[in-house]
């Protein structure tokens, strides 16, 4: 398996030669204008692609399906939707599969709890993002699990840390587990991600995972950068085994 992440929580994870790009954000920078409930000005995505338009398109016809977790801007914008072949698979949870319909897609894959799609297993996985009023708010999100064989890797989207993604480990065991940092916070409220804490959190549950920490300096509501965490990965001595992704930062997974 390789991995690449394209900014925020855009990755394509390549199995055995399968292409999946998953929750594609794909506008330029600025393009998606201010996030609102916060007290930042800024104009997201904060950064472009690592990449140029003719190297997207290029990127985007190889691409053998599409995995969304949820429907929030920063993972499915409108370029996304304005960019991507109508007729690719789309493999997403029931709850966000009538919009993404509706939006003119013709091929979509629910994924209820789990399915074989090729020669990959492929389960969602639930998700909490935020807590509270504010984590109601944010709705439903998934997570995925895609395995083959005895290779596994469980990306567990935009959640915070709580019991059940302790059991999603516990059940799925994946060798490699891709977190959404950067403690996403609003005016109010608590974060609605993965704090350093929380990452932190995951490595000593998982203590024989790889850890791989993406949604880092790409949209304005993000309070913790790669630096900060980077500290607080080396302070509990996880540096052989968390790892921080860089935009446009291609990986080989090892098993």
């Amino acid at each position: 398996m390789k991995l690449q992440l394209w900014r925020n929580a855009t990755l394509l994870l390549n199995i055995d030669g399968i292409s999946i790009l998953v929750d594609p954000m794909l506008g330029e920078k600025g393009s998606m204008g201010k996030i609102p409930m916060t007290d930042s000005e800024l104009l997201n995505p904060l950064v472009d692609l690592p990449f140029s338009k003719e190297e997207l398109n290029k990127k985007l016809e190889g691409i053998d399906a599409v995995a969304v977790t949820h429907l929030h801007p920063d993972h499915w914008d409108a370029d996304a939707v304005e960019l991507l072949d109508k007729n690719i698979p789309i493999i997403c949870s029931n709850v966000i599969a009538g919009h993404i319909a509706e939006q003119g897609f013709t091929n979509i894959i629910t994924v209820n709890s789990a399915l074989q799609w090729k020669n990959i297993e492929i389960t969602t996985t639930k998700g909490q993002h935020g807590t509270g009023e504010i984590g109601e708010k944010m709705g439903i999100v998934n997570g995925f699990v895609f395995k083959t064989e005895n290779k596994s890797v469980y990306i567990a989207g935009d959640t915070i840390w709580y019991d059940e993604i302790a059991a999603e480990i516990t059940q799925h065991q994946p060798q490699h587990i891709i977190v959404a940092g950067g403690a996403a916070t609003f005016s109010v409220g608590d974060p609605i991600i993965m704090t350093s804490e929380d990452i932190i959190k995951v490595c000593k549950y998982a203590p024989e995972s790889t850890v791989w920490i993406t949604h880092l300096e790409a949209v304005s509501h993000c309070r913790e950068n790669r630096q900060f965490i980077q500290e607080k990965i080396n302070e509990n001595g996880l540096e052989k085994r968390c790892f921080i992704l860089n935009d446009g930062e291609e990986v080989e997974f090892n098993f």
